[in-house]
């Protein structure tokens, strides 16, 4: 009765092992790219106002006709983005006085982050009120997104008033 229960556990065991040994394996994938998903690399992204993308100078009667206008987000393909959120700065001329009653120019900035673009009705209306020659806008850390959800960074702007 041992010998059947010896030959019993024994040729279990024999079958466990053998069926461990006889699994299919799969192959190694050849590469990380297999076990992720492909690396993104966005496209290089313009902002636009008008047709101004670059640093540029323009006159105070071209800051006054532009400033109401759309942001636009374009890449060299001339696909079009849409803007997720800008920061814009308004950096204004400006005077300080001294104790002695010394004027001397100075600058102030305003600035805050946007959603939506154009700019709001208060901003282009004080900005259409105060612009000057020496002043400048800048439209910066201005975020696109694509026609799949993808959220990436577009140039700066920066336009000085001469």
């Amino acid at each position: 009765m041992r010998i059947i229960i010896r030959l019993l556990f024994l040729s279990f065991s024999l079958f466990i092992t053998l069926s461990t040994f006889s699994q299919v394996k799969k192959p190694a994938p050849k590469s990380n790219e297999t076990l992720y998903a492909k690396k993104f690399k966005p496209p290089k992204l313009h902002t636009m106002l008008d047709k101004y993308k670059d640093s540029t100078s323009i006159s105070v009667e071209e800051a006054l006709r532009i400033i109401d206008l759309p942001l636009t987000i374009h890449d060299d393909k001339n696909t079009a983005y849409t803007i997720s959120s800008y920061q814009f700065l308004y950096r204004k001329k400006g005077v300080t006085e001294d104790e002695a009653g010394n004027l001397s120019p100075t600058s102030t900035i305003s600035s805050d982050r946007f959603k939506v673009s154009p700019l709001p009705p208060l901003w282009i209306n004080i900005i259409k009120e105060q612009v000057k020659s020496g002043e400048e806008f800048y439209f910066f850390d201005v975020i696109a997104k694509d026609s799949h959800g993808k959220v990436m960074y577009a140039s700066n702007l920066k336009l000085m008033i001469r």
